[in-house]
C-alpha cells in the first residue's frame, strides 16, 4: 500500500480539525473566503473587518472579532444583511438568500402546517407594515411556536428598540454561519 493515500488522509484529516480549519482559514485567498463570509453576513465591511484580523491565533479569537464587528450596522449595512434573507415561514426564492443555510436554519417551520403557515404569513405581513423591514430571527433551534410568540412579543417594540433586536438577530446568525465556515 502507498504512503500516498495515507498523506491524503492525514492532510484531510488536519484540514478538518479545528486547528486545521483555523490554519485554512487564515490561509485562504480573501478572494473565496470573503464571498462565504459575506453568507454569514451580506455586510461587506463586516467580512472585511473579520478578513483583517487574520491570522487569527485560535477560533475564539475569530468569533470575537466577528461579533464585534456585527454589533452595530447603519442603516445601509442593515438593509444589505437583511436582503440575504427569506420570511420566515417562506423558501429562499432570491439568490441572494442562500437558500441551503436558510432552508436549514427554518427547519422548525413545518411549511405542510397550514395554520403555521397563515399566523407566519399575518405576523410577517404586520411586521413589514410596522416596521417596514422583513421579520428576522434566529430561527435555528426554535419551534414555529417559538418563532410566532417572538414575533408577537417583538410587534409592540418601540423602532429603536426592534432595530436593536434585529441587528442582534443577524449578529446570531453570522456566528451560527461562521461556524460552517470554520
Amino acid at each position: 500500500m502507498s504512503n500516498r493515500t495515507d498523506t491524503s488522509a492525514s492532510a484531510a484529516d488536519a484540514a478538518t480539525s479545528p486547528a486545521g480549519a483555523l490554519d485554512a482559514f487564515n490561509e485562504e485567498p480573501a478572494a473565496t473566503l470573503r464571498p462565504r463570509l459575506l453568507a454569514c453576513l451580506g455586510v461587506g465591511r463586516w467580512a472585511d473587518d473579520v478578513l483583517a484580523g487574520r491570522p487569527y491565533a485560535a477560533r475564539e479569537a475569530v468569533f470575537e472579532a466577528a461579533d464585534r464587528a456585527a454589533r452595530h450596522l447603519d442603516d445601509a449595512e442593515l438593509a444589505s444583511a437583511l436582503a440575504g434573507h427569506p420570511r420566515i415561514g417562506e423558501r429562499a426564492s432570491d439568490p441572494q438568500h442562500h437558500a441551503e443555510l436558510s432552508a436549514r436554519e427554518q427547519a422548525g417551520v413545518d411549511p405542510a402546517d397550514a395554520e403555521v403557515r397563515a399566523a407566519l404569513a399575518a405576523g410577517n405581513a404586520a411586521y413589514e407594515e410596522r416596521f417596514d423591514r422583513v421579520f428576522l430571527i434566529r430561527a435555528a433551534g426554535r419551534s414555529a411556536h417559538q418563532i410566532l410568540a417572538e414575533l408577537r412579543r417583538r410587534l409592540d417594540n418601540g423602532d429603536e428598540t426592534e432595530r436593536a433586536e434585529t441587528v442582534d438577530q443577524l449578529r446570531e446568525i453570522a456566528l451560527l454561519r461562521l461556524e460552517a465556515v470554520l
